[in-house]
């Protein structure tokens, strides 16, 4: 019985091997036998999880032709990576990736580091930052306060609780876009809102455009939801969205939805102006296509003079054509599991009868607890805290690596938590894969792409600040280094930081 659970075409490995990048050899560096590199970028797919484990790989004679080597290079490639363990193989079964006992398996998203290695690694993998009490502890209990006449009931409410549903759509009218309590439903976390408006308006084999690059939890969402996703390129900088391009996208690829996130965008920061968003919102429309946009990161603004253009929704208040998806998670606490979606009453209607085979609604506590915070001055106050934090752990970042990188270029965004990185040249799923090595956890730009994009790339998000800031530089050098060098340079690093 063969033990692979999906299948990597040729076609498709060959590009997906072609996206990596490598710094040209330095004079005295001898450069890996054609097998050797060819075995090494298979693996570095496997560890960035863009090719699954059990995933079955092209025969040797297919794999030789699409990359126009020869069946002996492919064939000493597999048969290395079976003697590290990074492939399984059985006659007529043929090929498939594999784990060896004892490591981790890959992770296709942005999982958070797992408690228990906090105390040994920096991680800038996941874009959350520590709850901003007291404000924390004094919503849940406020909640607690308010809990006992829903305890009476059986506590499930699939569009959400009444009061969370109304005190959402009267922050959306006094942004002054009229919202009405069935315009809204409240969800588990923007995660779950997305998942909900994929199942709805998506389907297996539906086209989704996304910017490229984006969120790379999304991104995978969509992929296991079964959609064809669409890149469209970014604008240079922190400009926002390419309109010319969108609009080509949009006419020709005719996408059923189309996902975006104006405000403060991620990974890059850029900021849409109003303009960008009417142009947008208007080609949508024309092309019959859904727009999704994801307002995360809308009150991040980490600088007093920023002036935050309308929302998307602006341009669309009746919900026929934007779907707006907002959250608790970033602006106030990942562990806050509690998202929305905005839309017109009948798609609200949709979504509401379709989570009844989901998750049928989401905790009750922790709507009571944002309602309060929504309902009070803690929610703004508290957002204060955290933009006051972000702002810090920006600038303490950019001027560590600035010092400890001078050759990485990238942007500073005025807004939201991450920093997008060109990488001076090297891998960034090589440095990612180095950084394990060295203490410090980083996401390459590949997991932010569609189909090997990005190679050249990273994100910094702004978790860290201080000396753990700095730390986090220095071991990005030495993860520079290791990739420079093409190996292990066995440099040491302080293990006294915690991320």
């Amino acid at each position: 019985m063969a033990q692979w659970t999906s299948a990597v075409r040729a076609a498709q490995l060959a590009r997906l091997l072609s996206s990596q990048q490598d710094r040209p050899a330095g004079p005295g560096t001898r450069r890996p036998p054609a097998y050797r590199a060819l075995a090494d970028g298979i693996r570095l797919l496997v560890f960035e999880g863009r090719v699954p484990v059990a995933a079955r790989l092209p025969a040797e004679r297919e794999l030789a032709l699409a990359l126009s080597v020869s069946r002996t290079t492919v064939a000493a490639a597999y048969e290395a990576l079976r003697s590290e363990g990074f492939l399984e193989s059985r006659r007529g079964a043929g090929s498939w990736t594999a784990v060896p006992a004892g490591n981790p398996l890959p992770a296709r998203g942005l999982e958070p580091l797992p408690p228990e290695a906090l105390g040994s690694v920096i991680d800038l993998g996941c874009a959350a930052l520590p709850a901003p009490e007291p404000w924390l502890t004094r919503a849940v209990q406020g909640a607690l306060e308010e809990l006992p006449p829903y305890a009476h009931t059986h506590g499930d409410y699939p569009a959400g609780l009444p009061a969370l549903r109304a005190m959402i759509a009267d922050r959306y009218t006094a942004r002054g876009i009229p919202t009405m309590p069935e315009q809204i439903m409240v969800t588990t976390g923007a995660m779950g809102a997305m998942d909900a408006i994929c199942h709805l308006f998506g389907g297996r084999g539906e086209r989704i455009a996304v910017e490229s690059p984006s969120y790379a939890n999304i991104l995978q969402l969509m992929r296991e939801a079964g959609a064809r996703l669409v890149p469209v390129a970014m604008a240079e900088g922190l400009t926002g969205w390419d309109l010319d391009r969108w609009r080509q996208v949009l006419r020709e690829a005719a996408p059923r939805i189309a996902y975006v996130v104006a405000d403060f965008h991620n990974p890059t920061g850029a900021l849409a102006d109003e303009d960008q968003r009417r142009r947008l919102v208007d080609a949508a429309r024309s092309a019959g296509t859904v727009l999704v946009a994801d307002e995360t990161m809308t009150e991040l603004w980490l600088e007093p003079d920023v002036e935050m253009p309308p929302p998307v929704c602006a341009f669309d208040p009746a919900g026929s054509t934007v779907v707006t998806v907002g959250s608790a998670s970033k602006a106030f606490w990942a562990g806050m599991r509690i998202g929305w979606v905005r839309a017109s009453p009948e798609a609200i209607r949709s979504l509401v009868a379709a989570r009844a085979y989901a998750d049928l609604g989401t905790p009750v506590l922790e709507q009571l607890a944002v309602n309060w915070l929504f309902g009070t001055d803690g929610w703004e106050q508290a957002v204060q805290v955290r933009r006051a934090q972000a702002r810090e752990n920006r600038d303490a970042l950019v001027a560590a690596v600035r010092r400890e990188l001078p050759g990485w270029e990238f942007e500073v965004p005025r807004g939201g938590l991450t920093l997008w990185v060109r990488a001076g040249g090297l891998s960034g799923s090589r440095l990612a894969e180095a950084g394990e090595r060295v203490g410090v956890r980083v996401p390459s730009g590949p997991r932010f792409g569609v189909d090997g994009a990005f190679e050249g790339y990273v994100r910094l998000p702004f978790t860290v600040g201080g000396a753990v800031a700095e730390e986090a530089a220095v071991r990005l050098a030495a993860a520079a280094r290791v990739v420079e060098s093409g190996g292990t340079t066995g440099v040491e690093v302080s293990r006294a930081f915690v991320a």
